[in-house]
C-alpha cells in the first residue's frame, strides 16, 4: 500500500479536518447525550444544509446561508422549548420536518446542476480547502474553550436545570449556547462530513464516552478520542477501499459504538441493579 499520498496536502487537508471536526462534533455531541437531545444534530444538520442550498440558489457563500439557517433554527427551538411548554425534542422535531421540507424546496428550484447540493448533503473531506479547515479549527478551539472556562455551570446544568437556575447559575443561557454552538459546529463541518451524516459524528462519539464513564470530564475526552478516531480510521478505509469518506468515517463512529456499549461496565451495574431487584421482590413474597 504506498503511503506517500499522506504527504500531499489534499490528504493533509482531510487528516486536520477529521482532526478538528471530530473534537467539534464529538464536544458537542457531550451536551446531547447529557441533555437528552439527541434529535438536535439532526435538525440543526437539515437547518445547515437547507441554508446552504438557499445559499446556492441566491449566489450567496453556502457557508454563510448555512450558519444563518442554523441561528434561526437555534432561535427558534429554544423559546418553543422554553416558554412552548415542549419537550425539546417535540420542537426539533418541527423544526427538522420544516427544514427538510425548504432543503429539497432549493434543490428544485435550483437551475443548475446538483453536483454541490450533493456535496453538501454527503460530505467531501478529500476537497475541503485551507479556509475550510481554518473554519473547523476556529469552531473547535471556541467550542472546548467555552467548555473549560465554564465547566462547572455546564456541569450543574446538566445535572438538573431548573435547579441550577434556582440557584443562580446562567443555565438558560447555557442552553442557547449549546443551540448555537451545534449550529456553528455543523456549519463548519458540512464541507466535510455533509449534512445527512453530521448527525452521527455529533451523537455516536459521546454515546460511546457515554457507555464507559460515569465522569463528565473523562467523557468529554474519550468523545474527542473517539471522534477523532472515528475521522482518521474511517478516512484511512475510504482510501484504501476506494469508499466515500463521509460514510465511512460515520460506520466508523457507529462501530466505536456498539464496541463501547458491548464492553460497557455500566451493563453489569444494570444486572446487578435487575437482579438484586429480582432477589428482593422473591424475598417479600
Amino acid at each position: 500500500m504506498d503511503l506517500s499520498i499522506f504527504g500531499y496536502q489534499f490528504m493533509q487537508n482531510a487528516m486536520l479536518a477529521a482532526f478538528l471536526g471530530g473534537i467539534a462534533c464529538s464536544t458537542i455531541g457531550v451536551f446531547v447525550v447529557l441533555l437528552h437531545m439527541s434529535f438536535i444534530g439532526v435538525a440543526m444538520s437539515h437547518a445547515a444544509f437547507a441554508g446552504a442550498l438557499f445559499g446556492l440558489l441566491v449566489g450567496i457563500n453556502p457557508l454563510i446561508t448555512a450558519f444563518a439557517f442554523s441561528l434561526i433554527a437555534a432561535l427558534v427551538i429554544g423559546p418553543l422549548a422554553d416558554r412552548g411548554e415542549l419537550n425539546p425534542e417535540t420542537s426539533l422535531g418541527v423544526i427538522f420536518s420544516l427544514m427538510l421540507g425548504l432543503a429539497f424546496l432549493f434543490m428544485g428550484l435550483n437551475p443548475g446542476t446538483k453536483s454541490s447540493a450533493l456535496e453538501l448533503l454527503w460530505g467531501s473531506i478529500l476537497t475541503v480547502t485551507h479556509s475550510n479547515v481554518m473554519l473547523l479549527a476556529v469552531v473547535a478551539i471556541i467550542v472546548v474553550g467555552l467548555v473549560i472556562a465554564f465547566f462547572k455551570e455546564i456541569q450543574a446544568t446538566v445535572f438538573n436545570r431548573n435547579i441550577a437556575l434556582a440557584v443562580g447559575l446562567p443555565s438558560t443561557a447555557i442552553f442557547y449556547g449549546v443551540l448555537f454552538l451545534t449550529g456553528a459546529t455543523v456549519t463548519a463541518s458540512l464541507r466535510s462530513i455533509g449534512g445527512l451524516l453530521i448527525f452521527s459524528l455529533i451523537l455516536n462519539p459521546a454515546a460511546a464516552a457515554y457507555q464507559l464513564t460515569y465522569n463528565m470530564k473523562k467523557m468529554f475526552l474519550l468523545a474527542a478520542i473517539f471522534g477523532v478516531l472515528s475521522g482518521w480510521t474511517g478516512l484511512f478505509f475510504s482510501y484504501v477501499f476506494n469508499l466515500p469518506s463521509g460514510a465511512t468515517i460515520v460506520v466508523t463512529s457507529s462501530v466505536i459504538f456498539m464496541l463501547s456499549a458491548l464492553f460497557s461496565p455500566k451493563r453489569k451495574v444494570r444486572k446487578w441493579l435487575a437482579k438484586s431487584v429480582a432477589n428482593d421482590s422473591e424475598t417479600e413474597k
